[in-house]
């Protein structure tokens, strides 16, 4: 596997543990609708969350929550319509990315959850 692929998947496990820490019930991970993919779909308080996670090992290029542009979020949107309408879900549906940098291996991870992201106006 891919030295990007390993911390692609060390971002995820840190995520979900931490949703989990907070209460969310996790429904899928690594969700496929054709080329496009939920990194995590959880609920909270009534809402089905649609999670983007990023990992770094360092913010020297910027927050990993800014390489979530437009085109990635217009995806999650179309994929999110799809996971709804596929499984008769009926809450209202957010967008949320949790930003993770991981530092060295001595380095606890830095997880910043942006809740409410992006919306599917505008």
């Amino acid at each position: 596997m891919a030295e990007h692929n390993n911390l692609g998947a060390l971002g995820e496990t840190v995520a979900r543990r931490y949703l989990e820490s907070n209460d969310y019930l996790i429904l899928e991970t690594n969700w496929r609708f054709g080329k496009l993919e939920a990194d995590i779909i959880a609920c909270k308080e009534g809402q089905i969350v649609f999670i983007e996670v990023k990992t770094r090992t360092t913010d020297y290029y910027g927050d990993p929550e800014d390489f979530v542009d437009r085109k990635k979020q217009k995806a999650y949107i179309r994929l999110a319509n799809a996971y709804i309408l596929g499984n008769d879900r009926t809450e209202e549906a957010r967008f949320d990315i949790i930003s993770i940098i991981v530092g060295g291996p001595e380095q606890e991870p830095q997880v910043k959850h942006i809740v409410n992201a992006f919306t599917t106006i505008g």
